[in-house]
C-alpha cells in the first residue's frame, strides 16, 4: 500500500470521526467525549502526514508512533461512547473495522521502519 494510500483512509477516517462529532453534539447532546475523539481521531491522519514529511530517519519512526498513540488513544474513546450508548452497535463496528485497518497498517510500519533504522 502505498503512502498516498494510508494517507487517503487516514483522511477518509478523520471526516467519519467529524461527522460522528457532529452527531453527538447535534442528536445525542454529548461534548466532552466528542471533542476527546474528534482530536484523537483526527491527529491520526495529521501525524502520519507529518511522517511522511519527516526529517530523518528517526523522525519518521517518533510520528508514525505517535500516529500509532493516537489510534490506540481513538479506540478507547470508540469504547467509551459505544459502553456508555451514545453511538449504535453498527456505528461502532464500522469506524472500528476502519481504525484496525488503519491501526495494523501504522503497526506494521513502525515495527519495519524501527527494524530499518537499525540496520
Amino acid at each position: 500500500m502505498t503512502k498516498s494510500e494510508i494517507l487517503d483512509k487516514c483522511i477518509a477516517f478523520s471526516v467519519k470521526i467529524n461527522k460522528l462529532r457532529k452527531y453527538l453534539r447535534e442528536e445525542q447532546h454529548e461534548y466532552n467525549n466528542s471533542d476527546q475523539i474528534q482530536r484523537s481521531g483526527t491527529s491520526i491522519g495529521a501525524n502520519y502526514s507529518e511522517a511522511c514529511d519527516a526529517e530523518s530517519k528517526a523522525d519518521f519512526v517518533h510520528k508514525l508512533h505517535i500516529a500509532l498513540k493516537e489510534a490506540n488513544e481513538t479506540m478507547y474513546w470508540l469504547k467509551v461512547l459505544y459502553g456508555s450508548e451514545f453511538i449504535s452497535k453498527n456505528q461502532y463496528d464500522e469506524l472500528m473495522n476502519d481504525l484496525d485497518e488503519i491501526y495494523k497498517i501504522l503497526f506494521s510500519s513502525v515495527k519495519t521502519a524501527k527494524e530499518k533504522l537499525k540496520s
